[in-house]
């Protein structure tokens, strides 16, 4: 994987709202299929790379917040939409 690209601060403050609220969002990424998860909190690593820890029946999943492409509140009252995430 890449060296780690930090999120702009604007971005980073919806996956904050998303955590805050525990929005389940249709999360999608870079690579790999789209999927659906319940947001739980943000996490940095002693590396300083960034994570979104999300919740489904699979179990938590940790997130690298440069590979997310967007993310899209499901809750019908979310303060947000779409956001796009990548290359911003």
């Amino acid at each position: 994987m890449k060296a780690y690209q930090p999120l702009n601060c604007d971005l980073h403050d919806y996956l904050e709202i998303a955590c805050m609220h525990h929005y389940e969002l249709h999360i999608e990424l870079l690579r790999g299929p789209a999927f659906v998860a319940r947001a739980l909190t943000t996490r940095t690593a002693p590396s300083k790379e960034e994570f979104l820890v999300v919740e489904n029946e699979g179990g938590k999943v940790e997130l690298r917040l440069d590979q997310l492409l967007a993310i899209t509140p499901l809750d019908s009252n979310a303060s947000f939409g779409r956001i796009a995430l990548a290359g911003a």
